[in-house]
């Protein structure tokens, strides 16, 4: 792994995101690879779920209450997550995706420590996530990161439900 200072993480209100910040490409990418790993690949953006594409032609709405974090690595856009608004204590992490091409480098855990932090700042007791069971890669990052498994809140099978206290 290389040293995590050459990663900065930026935080943007979802109001205030904006085309050039290459956050829409990132969100493409996560969406078509999550539905090629679920078995069911499309050719293209077009081809996706309407919530998934509403999030990647219209982020700023999509993301209104919820704060988005953009990982840089020197200049380039190099991956993204989502925290949302605490509801009842809680903040909830989505779409943490690492651009392939920069993968290795501390950008998810840099992401993850930020989303963290702006979740303690935002008044969140505990941060939880879903992550596809397949995902193993990602589950050892979350555990070594402090999260545990839970019970489900989300009724589909193939989803690991976490959380842990900020």
């Amino acid at each position: 792994m290389t040293d995590q200072s050459a990663v900065s993480v930026l935080r943007r209100p979802g109001r205030s995101l904006s085309a050039e910040d290459g956050l829409a490409a990132l969100l493409a990418a996560y969406h078509l690879r999550t539905e090629a790993e679920k078995g069911e690949a499309v050719a293209d953006v077009d081809a996706l779920p309407d919530r998934y594409r509403a999030e990647i032609e219209d982020p700023q709405n999509a993301f209104a209450d919820d704060v988005v974090l953009i990982a840089l690595s020197g200049s380039a856009t190099a991956g993204c997550l989502v925290v949302t608004a605490p509801a009842d204590g809680r903040s909830e992490i989505k779409r943490l995706w690492t651009d392939p091409e920069f993968r290795g480098r501390g950008i998810a855990s840099a992401l993850l420590h930020a989303a963290l932090a702006q979740a303690g700042e935002s008044g969140a007791s505990t941060v939880r996530l879903s992550v596809w069971k397949w995902r193993t890669g990602a589950i050892t990052l979350y555990e070594r990161l402090g999260f545990t498994v839970t019970e489900s809140w989300d009724d589909r099978g193939q989803l690991v439900c976490m959380q842990r206290a900020v």
